[in-house]
């Protein structure tokens, strides 16, 4: 391909042509990227339901409130407990929170209690000055502790209050 430039030296009109492998080669290794990308947002995407005392519902709410196991992350540590329980604390080993010791917790919840043998759902909230990699954490934990309805919610709408 060829490009016409008027105004030369003395003039005269300058033909130059212009390469446009180097230009296609970019291209094609782009659109694979993206390709590839697009595959691996869609495996990397964690599956969380919406929920909480405040959310807006069109359904009425049961006579009796349902036992909801609840787990707060927070600075000082992760707080785990079920509605009608004492909540326990289970505290940061090191900078890191000790996410066997939680696992530990909610397989025992998930097997003694008899709640939630037919159950699997749980609530987890986190503080906001809480980093989001330590919220994944939790969440890949409670789903390794065959809780696999895990729900996102505010720490206000815990159905377990932890701290006053």
């Amino acid at each position: 391909m060829g490009v016409s430039v008027e105004g030369g030296k003395k003039g005269h009109g300058v033909d130059i042509d212009i390469n446009l492998v180097p230009f296609i080669d970019m291209m094609s290794v782009l659109v694979a990227f993206l390709l590839l990308t697009a595959v691996w947002t869609n495996l990397a995407q964690l599956s969380i339901k919406a929920g909480g005392v405040g959310r807006d519902s069109e359904q009425t709410p049961p006579e009796t409130p349902p036992i909801n196991l609840s787990v707060l992350v927070a600075s000082d540590g992760l707080w785990v407990g079920i509605t009608t329980g004492t909540p326990e604390k289970i505290d940061k080993s090191g900078e890191d929170y000790d996410y066997e010791a939680l696992k530990t917790t909610l397989t025992r919840y998930k097997k003694d209690s008899g709640i939630f043998n037919e159950r699997d759902d749980i609530e987890i909230a986190a503080e906001d000055s809480i980093e989001y990699q330590y919220l994944v954490n939790v969440m890949d934990t409670a789903i390794a502790a065959e809780f696999l309805g895990v729900r996102y919610v505010d720490p206000q709408s815990l159905s377990v209050r932890f701290k006053q």
